[in-house]
């Protein structure tokens, strides 16, 4: 497939995206989230060009010790040794000063050949003030003021990067959630000719609108970030302070990111079916749409399956709706292919941590950001009964995985407690954490594990793409009925389901439930009829690896975001009529 223009329309902006292992500008959910994303783009031909920040000491590199308490320190990488150095520089007011931003240049390399162009902005030069020269220095580092300089850093530095790289036939902007919506304050001054005295009127406000698409990813109000007044008056001045007022995108006396996106855009949605109720909720007074996140396939497909697909569905890996047909491969070769995934798994635990685990063994997954609504430590929620379904339906061994921010002291508490609760199993289960999860580590956990487990608190989990992994991999959930297994799940043919409902329930009735469907159904199921569990397994890859994923997440962002139809509402963004024609392709 070959791109239908010679310069990007749609620019992506994210304050993380994960490229790959080396370049360590993610943490966690929506940078892997983002990352898939402009790979697919890059593999369907999307004429996309996207931006985010250098973060020259990364997230952190995470040290457990005995006790599972966890120590950070930097993740230092140096771009000048991996990346293209952009030519030219831009320059954004903060604080009144005149901070200037270069741009390190990253090529995502599409399946057939096509490119996305990824620029991470960078202000570590000489000519700024020291404390400018660390502001791209961490992923959510620092505190409100650090993070509202990275934001403007990301959207107006962003902004004027593209158009100094050449790309100025840009016809719509992307915000990967809030963290960029500075950038429709850009667009905003451009339409007021930068005169800030100006009124904002309807048509100002209505010919962004029709140039941005904003996907929010947070279910709950504490995860959207806000800005005292006084700080943004601060950072950006009075007279932004005053224009971005009435805008309307103040609440409370602070600038709600959010509210700032909803307002300047044209389509807005959520990242599951689920998740675009809740966003409505919160949001009454806005039109918000969902389109259901999805995982890079050639990306999270273990070697072993790659080589199994690439073999028996050809086509795969430039139509990922190939993988329906995975529901004729032999269980044979299923069972094979998981094997493999496992022992690579098993070997890499043995070689970093010294532990054996043993590849016959029903092996639990849980590997994903250590915060509290994640809940990691309910399997060890009753011990005793844990011990007894090893003991006397099955043997289990559990593998964990993830950091939690070090300034979440609630999540680094979490992972002490799985470390409890795994010294409490541990004469009969073997339980290990990975220390220092990555995406190496990820994508070999999703694939080598025989169940993945997920149980955050209802209805927190906007999305969740672990599990997509795992079912591309051939590994089916156990989880709430919460984000993506709203979709995903049918009981017992593609995972199972923890608790009942897709509502807010006990969460004594939720541990009891995981338990009673770990005894009566996964364990049995696993160990006395090996087929019936195989058969599920390739459900999961037929049923879940084939729509949950990222191809077919950016061509319904190409159909119904990017593009205007004639029966759309009038506040969905009008953009080329060649991508119009490329969502008719597919």
């Amino acid at each position: 497939m070959k791109t239908l223009l010679n310069l990007p329309t749609i620019a992506y902006f994210s304050m993380e995206i994960a490229l790959e292992q080396n370049v360590p500008t993610y943490s966690g959910g929506l940078g892997m989230l983002a990352g898939d994303t402009l790979r697919s783009f890059a593999d369907v031909g999307v004429p996309v060009v996207a931006v985010t920040l250098v973060y020259r000491k990364g997230y952190f590199r995470q040290h457990l010790d005995s006790h599972g308490s966890q120590s950070e320190q930097p993740q230092e990488w140096r771009p000048e040794d991996r990346l293209e150095e952009v030519e030219g520089r831009v320059t954004v007011e903060i604080e009144r000063r005149q901070v200037t931003v270069r741009a390190w240049k990253y090529t995502v390399l599409g399946v057939t050949g096509e490119i996305v162009p990824v620029y991470l902005l960078d202000t570590d030069l000489p000519e700024n003030a020291p404390e400018d020269r660390r502001l791209t220095d961490s992923l959510y580092g620092g505190d409100t003021r650090y993070r509202l300089c990275q934001e403007v850093i990301l959207g107006l530095g962003g902004m004027k990067i593209l158009h100094k790289a050449g790309h100025t036939k840009i016809e719509g902007y992307h915000m990967n959630e809030g963290h960029a919506a500075l950038l429709a304050l850009g667009l905003l001054q451009k339409r007021l000719d930068q005169s800030f005295a100006a009124r904002v009127k309807a048509v100002d406000v209505d010919s962004v609108r029709k140039m941005c698409v904003f996907t929010t990813h947070t279910p709950v109000p504490a995860g959207h970030d806000v800005f005292p007044r006084a700080l943004v008056e601060q950072v950006l001045r009075p007279e932004r302070a005053a224009l971005l007022q009435e805008a309307g995108v103040f609440q409370n006396n602070c600038l709600n990111m959010t509210l700032l996106a909803l307002r300047f855009s044209g389509y807005v949605n959520g990242v599951a079916m689920r998740h675009g109720e809740v966003s409505r909720d919160m949001f009454p007074n806005n039109t918000i749409s969902a389109i259901t996140n999805g995982v890079h396939a050639v990306t999270w497909t273990s070697p072993a399956f790659r080589d199994l697909f690439d073999r028996l569905i050809p086509a795969w890996r430039t139509d990922n709706n190939y993988l329906r047909y995975a529901i004729s491969i032999p269980l044979p070769e299923i069972r094979k292919a998981h094997l493999k995934a496992k022992q690579a798994l098993f070997s890499k635990i043995q070689a970093t941590m010294g532990v054996t685990l043993d590849p016959n063994v029903l092996t639990l997954g849980f590997a994903r950001r250590a915060s509290t609504y994640k809940r990691a430590a309910m399997l060890f929620s009753d011990v005793d009964r844990l011990r007894r379904i090893a003991s006397e339906v099955g043997p289990i061994q559990i593998v964990y995985g993830g950091k939690a921010h070090p300034h979440d002291d609630g999540g680094k508490n979490l992972i002490r407690q799985v470390f409890g609760g795994a010294k409490a199993v541990a004469d009969c289960i073997k339980v290990v954490y990975v220390e220092n999860y990555d995406m190496d580590w990820g994508a070999l956990i999703t694939a080598g594990v025989d169940v993945w487990v997920n149980n955050p608190m209802r209805p927190q989990e906007a999305s969740g793409t672990s599990g997509m992994k795992a079912a591309i991999n051939g590994v089916p959930s156990f989880s709430v009925l919460d984000g993506w297994w709203v979709e995903g799940h049918i009981e017992g043919v593609s995972g199972w389901i923890i608790g009942n409902s897709a509502v807010e329930e006990d969460p004594r009735s939720e541990i009891e439930s995981l338990y009673q469907t770990l005894e009566k159904k996964i364990v049995p199921t696993y160990y006395q009829t090996p087929d019936a569990y195989d058969e599920i397994m390739r459900f999961s890859i037929a049923l879940n690896g084939s729509f949950f994923n990222t191809q077919r997440m950016v061509l319904q962002y190409v159909a119904n975001a990017y593009t205007l139809r004639d029966e759309a509402a009038p506040s969905v963004p009008q953009l080329t009529g060649g991508l119009r024609e490329m969502a008719k392709q597919h």
